[in-house]
């Protein structure tokens, strides 16, 4: 009997339902590719920075263009004014002190090639050597006014030692060259066929200046200062001055 009324009074208790929501286990973590990628970056930076070689090592900084500009204009600027200031030197040694050493030191600066000494020898200081060789028999001839002229199939020689100083004409008309002893003295000898040197070489009295092929007449004459000489004799010992 007591158990029947305990059952009904289990039965008169109210009951309550319950919801139950599961919750579902949280998926493993699954790394970004991309942040993977930032994270080994960053791992390969920190480990180069931490290299000592690194540390020491100093980062080169380049010149703004606007600070080299200004400094290529600071030296334009200096040498202009370096310019200016020899200049000023230059001339006022010049003159108030034309024999000083300063003044003497910058002619030699600023000086060109050495001026070749004069040569003031004078036609009379040479002595004439043959015109043609002494195995050659040639007729000279001279004029009232001085000119020495031949015709003959030989080597002609110059009277002297010199610097051919010019050599016109061609081998039709024939050739005519001038040859410079000194300053004052110089000979020009026309009618040759065939030159040997050319203008600005050395000529000796020993050697061959051209040759004539005996057709035509040779013609010799000496200048002083540019005028003709009237003074020269043939004999048999040669030419001399008269």
């Amino acid at each position: 009997m007591n158990d029947e009324l305990n059952y009904a009074q289990m039965l008169e208790i109210p009951v309550e339902t319950v919801k139950v929501n599961r919750k579902e286990k949280r998926k493993k973590y699954e790394p970004d590719l991309k942040e993977q990628l930032v994270q080994e970056v960053n791992e390969r930076v920190s480990a180069v920075q931490d290299d000592p070689a690194y540390a020491e090592s100093t980062p080169i900084e380049r010149a703004p263009e606007e600070g080299r500009e200004r400094t290529q204009r600071r030296i334009l600027m200096a040498e202009f004014i370096a310019a200016c200031a020899l200049c000023a030197v230059i001339f006022f040694t010049n003159i108030f002190l034309p024999g000083s050493a300063v003044n003497t030191f910058l002619r030699g600066l600023f000086a060109g090639e050495e001026e070749v000494a004069a040569d003031t020898r004078v036609y009379t200081d040479f002595t004439l050597s043959p015109l043609v060789n002494d195995t050659v028999e040639a007729e000279i001839a001279v004029s009232d006014t001085g000119v020495l002229s031949f015709t003959a199939e030989a080597s002609v020689y110059p009277p002297a030692d010199g610097t051919l100083l010019a050599v016109n004409g061609d081998a039709d008309t024939g050739y005519t060259v001038e040859v410079g002893h000194s300053d004052s003295f110089s000979t020009i000898v026309s009618g040759l066929d065939t030159v040997y040197f050319a203008a600005g070489d050395e000529v000796k009295a020993t050697i061959p200046l051209g040759f004539s092929d005996g057709e035509g007449e040779v013609r010799v004459m000496f200048y002083s200062d540019g005028s003709l000489i009237n003074g020269c004799s043939v004999s048999e010992d040669g030419l001399a001055w008269s």
